[in-house]
């Protein structure tokens, strides 16, 4: 008579990842999957995560597959047609499995609904490693040898820092930097372009100076007089890399702002990392522009900085209904002034997430990238953010 384990051994279980830098943390995940019966594996093709993540793979999806399949916990591997964050589709369609493993941190709820939709059992697992092992991930490995330096979320506000919108209308712009907790993807509204340059400056890390400074620095070497595109990046995406905290800046014409304030508030800091959230989308396409449209008027303008005035007042009160009402209008102002944010495919990932948070908007105004969410709690599959923190 069969045994309920052995019944379990032979359904098939499907898990799928980039697997570019092979660890002992996918080790022990596909450990931890295998449990669940045969493991078929599908791998991110090199063009999937060149897309996704905006640079080549350490190693090509031959390598990786075959790296995979020598696996002993692994029954079979495929490298997946698709494309997106999705890439997986027909390696599921081909392998029919009884059950979808995916790591917590790499669940969300399409990959649910899609499960749902297909009749397999979706499971969710806490990454663990094997006894006397360090935990590991693809992030954290990075992190030993890539940059530390922060990302910035913008906040509300912005776009005032370009004089061609303050000149209708002062105002300020929030920002908050961000530790790098993830890896996140290049053209993504998160300041990616200015911490490229930062980085040929500063290699790893800031150095412990003072942070206005370090940000007229970096916007000075972003923004070098000989560059031939005639493009003067805003201000607030050096301030943002570089000012800790919760940071507002003022600007009233001119490219640097004229008054900086900062939030340090230790309660303030925590009250909003429990409330605001990223979502991915996709990169920012090629040749997208989102200025072509452009209907900035005095109006418009007010609105804009009216929201970002309340928005500040609200996150210093922590009024979290207030803080999304301001964050809701701050968006508004910004898709009425600039319309061509609004990229083919992003209100569908505002309609998905509408109704599990109070606000959203994007970050940046690259048309893409991530969804900035304020949430009432953290819902599944969003990425938290962590403020980083003043270091004397």
């Amino acid at each position: 008579m069969e045994t309920n384990n052995e019944t379990m051994r032979r359904k098939r279980v499907f898990v799928s990842g980039c697997y570019d830098m092979l660890h002992s943390g996918h080790v022990a995940f596909f450990k931890a999957a295998s449990q669940y019966g045969d493991l078929y594996v599908g791998i991110g093709s090199d063009a999937t995560i060149e897309q996704l993540k905006s640079r080549k793979t350490v190693y090509s999806e031959r390598e990786r597959l075959y790296m995979v399949k020598a696996i002993r916990y692994v029954t079979d591997a495929y490298i997946n047609q698709g494309s997106g964050m999705m890439d997986f589709v027909d390696t599921v369609d081909r392998v029919k499995p009884d059950i979808f493993v995916v790591n917590s941190d790499g669940g969300s709820e399409t990959k649910r609904e899609f499960c749902r939709s297909r009749g397999i059992e979706y499971i969710e697992l806490e990454r663990t490693p094997d006894a006397g092992l360090q935990a590991r991930s693809t992030t954290s490995l990075r992190g030993t040898v890539h940059s530390h330096l922060p990302y910035r979320i913008d906040i509300a506000g912005t776009w005032i820092d370009q004089p061609y919108v303050s000149c209708h209308g002062a105002g300020w712009a929030i920002t908050t930097s961000i530790e790098p907790t993830v890896e996140f993807m290049e053209r993504s509204g998160m300041s990616t372009s200015t911490r490229n340059a930062a980085r040929k400056i500063w290699p790893y890390e800031l150095p412990a100076y003072n942070e206005e400074m370090l940000a007229r620095l970096l916007f000075c070497f972003e923004n070098d007089p000989e560059r031939d595109d005639g493009i003067v990046s805003g201000a607030q995406d050096a301030l943002g890399i570089c000012m800790s905290g919760l940071c507002r800046h003022y600007y009233d014409g001119r490219y640097w702002p004229s008054r900086i304030e900062t939030c340090h508030d230790e309660e303030v800091l925590s009250w909003l990392e429990s409330h605001l959230c990223l979502v991915p989308m996709f990169p920012r396409r090629p040749g997208t522009s989102v200025v072509e449209g452009k209907d900035i008027t005095d109006e418009k303008v007010k609105a804009l900085t009216d929201a970002a005035a309340r928005c500040w007042d609200a996150i210093l009160a922590r009024d979290l209904d207030g803080f999304a009402a301001a964050y809701r209008d701050s968006f508004a102002a910004q898709i009425a002034m600039f319309p061509g944010m609004m990229a083919e495919g992003v209100q569908d990932y505002i309609d998905a997430w509408r109704g599990r948070s109070l606000a959203w908007k994007m970050t940046g105004a690259g048309g893409g990238g991530y969804l900035a969410l304020v949430v009432d709690s953290l819902p599944d599959g969003a990425i938290p953010v962590k403020i980083r923190r003043y270091n004397d």
